[in-house]
């Protein structure tokens, strides 16, 4: 086994999150630290990609705020990330959604998967 991936899944703590991919609708509870206090706000978006696999997997979050798209790259392990929270899940055929960044409105909807 390689040497500095072995150092990195020792000293990194893994997260629990739950099974998501694209297309998906979650909401990310992070801690947001203010000077001395400590918040927790809700990014709440499609999911565009998972990136990666292992201690450096990082997903994006892309959300519509006031009319303009905001994407957000958030590591899985980050100590920063309260919890996942699943609230739809998404029928795409393609594991990165980045065709959503030039759609707006009902165009830009993605059909939702019966459970």
């Amino acid at each position: 086994m390689d040497l500095v991936k072995f150092v990195e899944e020792q000293a990194v703590i893994i997260n629990e999150v739950p099974a998501f991919k694209a297309g998906d609708t979650i909401s990310v509870h992070y801690k947001i630290r203010e000077g001395n206090k400590e918040r927790i706000q809700i990014y709440q978006g499609v999911v565009l990609q998972l990136n990666s696999e292992g201690v450096n997997s990082t997903f994006t979050v892309r959300k519509i705020s006031n009319g303009i798209g905001v994407e957000r790259i958030f590591p899985v392990n980050s100590p920063n990330i309260e919890k996942i929270v699943v609230n739809s899940y998404g029928k795409v055929r393609r594991a990165k959604l980045f065709y959503l960044r030039g759609l707006t409105g009902k165009a830009a909807r993605i059909k939702s998967k019966r459970i």
